[in-house]
């Protein structure tokens, strides 16, 4: 999955993105969207990009932690605002703002490209108006941390000298310590969200809180002269000044740098994390519920439909959506049995997932044979790529272990976005936490889901698209960004990736997974399912790791509803391109389809369908 925050509490708004450069201040109500003017002369298209134009930085003006991602200007003061409940407030005036403006446009009137963007950000809109309601919204914000992506294990990256936040003058790094002294502010007013759900029997699960404390001890292991909040001093840019006494003024103003942040460290950053713990851990964690699904919850029914809405852009029941995982894992498996009898293994199938977990030939000796192996299939991949796609991205992919201060946390692979003009490289993280549960099977089809032609592909290709509206460039739902990656996956086979049967064993391991994933998330949340209950299908359905395994089922039970989504998305785009294979025949262009399939951006699926169909019917008639 690509690197980056759940929807929770905080982060109701960040559904779309942001162009690098922008500036965003919370000081006063963003401004509301309007019709365009009232002219003959402004067509429904211009007024269309008007309104996204404007609509985008009200959006961001609401959103400091997208701001901060994005290495935009964040002030402390907007910084502070995170938790506000003030926030939620002027994100539901924009909304409606917004969505009153969209449906003063006549769609029949836009040409094509417009009409894609108008369907897309109407949807965008729905969605947002649903997670602002008082009964999903007010239940998110009383669980505001999360171990996956939550402000607690992110925030070290964002304010790191590898965070995308610019360093480069005395300003940047003035704001940047700032935000670290703002940062106790912010985790108060986390607490205070936590205490009012204790006060209405709404807490997070003890297994997340768990997992919480563990990351920040893990955080506060290291020295504060050596962690990532002390990295901006270690090579400051920008403040070398020339001439007579340069370099002098330069070791000062180093020197002086490195004061300031080792006490914005000690006096602020440290403390408060530690003050955040001593909370969860001696406050917080003894009241919370051993339940770990939506459902245990007061209106977690609700909410978890919300979810997967959100996540999949479609309307579902959760009993079809664990239906279909059971009918996924049974088809999978039978294929699984096949490979396992041509890597030499004769008895049952659940004998191999276990056997498989112990026999050294399929696990790394060091971290570097996983290295090797990703390196090697990024060569293939480079090579094979123009067969199976028009545009390839301009921006570098850098191949990566996960932070150690991470990994013990980390799934066995992620994403991190490069910038839009690509002078910051996306990055492949793998993970070297526990090698001897680490598999070498899956690292082929690892790497073309987490880096090409998957996240890396679809992220980057819609952010160097300039024609493409910033929501468009910069946003996206999980069920078109996952559903891409897995089906990205799919492309090993003629790439000839998986003709060692290895390799051809670990993507149906990983396929395997996201089929489980409807049956354990849909399980966990709305069938009563337990933690042990989860964790024990997950190792009797497949030979992950216990490690992984592990990682997984704590993911789902934090990220309720996103995991679910990788599969109908990839089952969405494979039917589409079954579609247009039967009615397109020997003039079907897999290269095409491709292009259509990224070049709007991630569209909710409705929209995409509906735009895959077109081009169909437009080839169709040719």
């Amino acid at each position: 999955m690509p690197a980056t925050r759940p929807l929770h509490a905080l982060l109701l708004l960040a559904l779309v993105g942001a162009p690098v450069g922008a500036k965003a201040q919370i000081t006063q109500p963003a401004p509301a969207p309007a019709s365009a003017p009232a002219s003959t002369t402004v067509s429904p298209n211009v007024a269309l990009d008007a309104l996204l134009a404007q609509d985008d930085a009200a959006r961001r003006a609401l959103d400091p932690l997208d701001t901060l991602e994005r290495g935009e200007p964040l002030a402390a003061s907007s910084f502070r605002m995170v938790f506000d409940p003030a926030l939620t407030t002027m994100q539901r005036a924009r909304n409606a703002a917004a969505r009153d403006a969209l449906a003063r446009i006549d769609l029949a009137t836009l040409d094509a490209p417009h009409r894609i963007s108008a369907r897309a950000y109407a949807a965008v809109l729905d969605d947002e108006q649903a997670m602002l309601s008082p009964e999903v919204a007010d239940m998110l914000a009383m669980m505001p941390l999360n171990p996956v992506g939550g402000l607690q294990v992110e925030y070290p990256g964002l304010a790191s000298a590898g965070g995308p936040a610019s360093l480069e003058t005395a300003a940047d790094h003035a704001a940047n310590l700032a935000r670290n002294r703002a940062l106790p502010q912010v985790f108060a007013a986390a607490i205070a969200r936590y205490r009012a759900g204790l006060a209405r029997g709404v807490t997070s699960p003890r297994a997340v809180v768990e997992t919480l404390i563990g990351q920040i001890d893990a955080l506060l292991a290291r020295p504060p002269e050596h962690s990532l909040f002390m990295s901006p001093a270690q090579q400051p840019l920008g403040l070398a000044e020339s001439g007579k006494g340069g370099g002098k003024t330069a070791v000062l103003a180093r020197t002086r740098l490195r004061a300031e942040y080792r006490a914005a460290t000690v006096e602020a950053v440290y403390p408060a994390y530690r003050t955040l713990r001593a909370f969860l851990a001696d406050e917080y964690l003894p009241a919370t519920r051993e339940s770990v699904g939506l459902a245990a919850l007061p209106g977690g029914a609700t909410l978890y439909r919300a979810l997967l809405h959100h996540h999949t852009t479609l309307d579902l029941d959760p009993a079809q959506v664990h239906a279909l995982g059971l009918a996924e894992v049974a088809r999978i498996q039978a294929e699984m049995d096949t490979v396992k009898r041509q890597l030499g293994f004769a008895g049952p199938l659940r004998a191999f997932f276990d056997a498989i977990r112990v026999d050294p030939r399929y696990h790394p000796r060091k971290a570097e044979d996983l290295a090797q192996g990703y390196r090697r299939v990024a060569q293939v991949v480079a090579a094979q790529a123009p067969r199976f796609f028009v545009t390839m991205p301009r921006t570098p992919l850098l191949i990566l272990p996960h932070p150690a201060y991470r990994a013990r946390f980390e799934a066995g692979g992620s994403y991190s976005p490069g910038s839009a003009d690509g002078t910051r490289p996306g990055v492949f993280y793998y993970n070297t936490f526990d090698l001897k549960s680490r598999f070498l099977t899956g690292i082929a089809t690892l790497y073309l889901h987490e880096g090409a032609p998957g996240h890396h592909f679809q992220i980057s290709l819609a952010q160097e698209n300039p024609d493409l509206p910033d929501f468009q460039r910069y946003g996206g739902n999980t069920a078109y960004v996952e559903g891409w990656a897995l089906y990205a996956e799919t492309l090993g086979y003629p790439m000839g990736l998986f003709d060692d049967p290895m390799q051809h064993w670990g993507t149906l391991d990983d396929e395997m997974l996201r089929a489980m994933r409807l049956v354990v998330d849909t399980g966990l949340h709305s069938q009563g399912w337990s933690r042990q209950q989860a964790l024990d299908y997950m190792l009797t359905n497949s030979g992950m790791g216990r490690s992984d395994a592990q990682a997984e089922v704590d993911r789902y039970i934090a990220d309720p509803g996103q995991a679910v989504a990788y599969k109908i998305g990839a089952l969405t785009i494979q039917r589409l391109r079954a579609e247009a294979e039967a009615r397109l025949g020997a003039r079907f262009d897999l290269r095409a389809f491709h292009a259509q399939v990224l070049g709007s951006g991630a569209l909710p699926l409705p929209v995409l369908e509906s735009k895959v169909r077109d081009w169909i019917a437009e080839q169709a008639a040719r």
